[in-house]
């Protein structure tokens, strides 16, 4: 079983992804800069980044649970459909069809305080 958090972080012109990723009670954890964009396009390459990453460190026959505490990025992987940010859902769908089971699941951000953290780090590496 593997656990995946995935998270974003923007602040006007900058945006990252963090991703932790826990598998056998060790940890992963992944930061990313990303290019100028809004929140809701970061949370939705956070998670292809994450998912991505999973694919190249483990065996896709493993369970999968996918935790994000964006709401829009859980219910357009819900529902199969996004108004304005089909290309990255897409993304994402095709990634997940490439494990033997994935459950996702949206949490609060208090829970995904790792994946957080991470994003905020790569955010303030950008600064510097």
């Amino acid at each position: 079983m593997i656990k995946l958090y995935t998270d974003a972080a923007t602040r006007k012109d900058l945006s990252s992804a963090g991703i932790l990723i826990i598998h056998k009670n060790i940890q992963l954890q992944l930061k990313y800069p990303l290019k100028a964009m809004d929140n809701h396009e970061a949370e939705f390459l956070a998670v292809i980044k994450g998912l991505t990453e999973t694919l190249a460190q483990f065996n896709s026959t493993e369970a999968i649970f996918l935790y994000s505490d964006s709401k829009i990025v859980i219910d357009s992987i819900n529902k199969q459909y996004s108004k304005h940010y089909s290309t990255q859902l897409q993304q994402i769908l095709l990634l997940l069809e490439k494990f033997s089971l994935v459950t996702y699941q949206w949490i609060p951000e208090k829970q995904n305080q790792g994946a957080h953290t991470l994003a905020l780090q790569a955010l303030h590496a950008q600064n510097s």
